[in-house]
């Protein structure tokens, strides 16, 4: 256990400080970017020991394994972010254990999300999933499309709509990557000069372990990393 907690602090520490520099080299300041530990792959005591560590906000891909470990560590001060693809039929159960939902993918899903919020008492933070890349493999609304449901979007009075997310190109490398991270911040700019007056774009989540740092200089504000704070270096 000394071993692992030791390795994940070290671990947290060395992404903060590649964070940082990151958002210096984009004219903006550390805290300006808002770490999100991808926990998909790990279990309970890589978890605890990454709390302790320091980092509370944790991303979960899969909502089975979100209420899973919600519920065992319901002690820790953990803030919950769903990353993932939601089906319609889990966001009940969803809702109440989550600080935000980035991967609202369909009005379908959203008008879902804002009705379980209504009968939960409460107002859902999410993000707009964005499939910049186009690949079919992908969840997310297609560029062209946002525009048009964010009026549809912006009636629904139990979600706080905060901003975009995506996820980088398959193939490619951090070329592909940049491409599509600029394609997501110039599409949040262009939306954000005919936006309901109850949306805001403030939030571009977008990068992981191999392409947060590209992520952040092209405009990132949530970065959604895992394999870079567990593994052995």
């Amino acid at each position: 256990m000394a071993d692992l907690a030791e390795r994940i602090h070290r671990n947290l520490a060395e992404v903060r400080d590649r964070i940082a520099e990151a958002a210096r080299r984009s004219g903006r300041t550390p805290d300006s970017i808002h770490l999100v530990a991808v926990t998909k792959f790990v279990g309970e005591a890589e978890i605890r020991a990454l709390v302790e560590a320091g980092c509370t906000t944790l991303g979960e891909s899969r909502p089975q394994q979100l209420w899973e470990k919600a519920a065992t560590l319901a002690e820790l001060p953990i803030h919950w972010h769903l990353i993932g693809h939601l089906q319609r039929n889990k966001a009940k159960r969803t809702v109440p254990l989550v600080e935000m939902i980035q991967s609202v993918d369909s009005l379908d899903l959203a008008v879902a999300l804002d009705r379980h919020a209504d009968e939960a008492g409460r107002r859902v933070p999410v993000l707009l999933e964005v499939n910049v890349s186009g690949e079919p493999a992908k969840h997310g609304f297609a560029p062209a499309e946002v525009a048009t449901l964010l009026p549809d979007l912006g009636r629904l009075a139990h979600l706080d709509i905060r901003g975009l997310m995506c996820m980088a190109s398959l193939e490619g490398g951090l070329d592909a990557a940049r491409r599509d991270f600029a394609a997501l911040r110039d599409l949040r700019d262009r939306l954000q000069g005919d936006c309901p007056e109850t949306i805001r774009l403030d939030e571009l989540s977008m990068g992981m372990s191999g392409d947060f740092e590209v992520a952040i200089e092209e405009g990132a504000t949530m970065v959604r990393i895992g394999s870079a704070l567990f593994e052995e270096r």
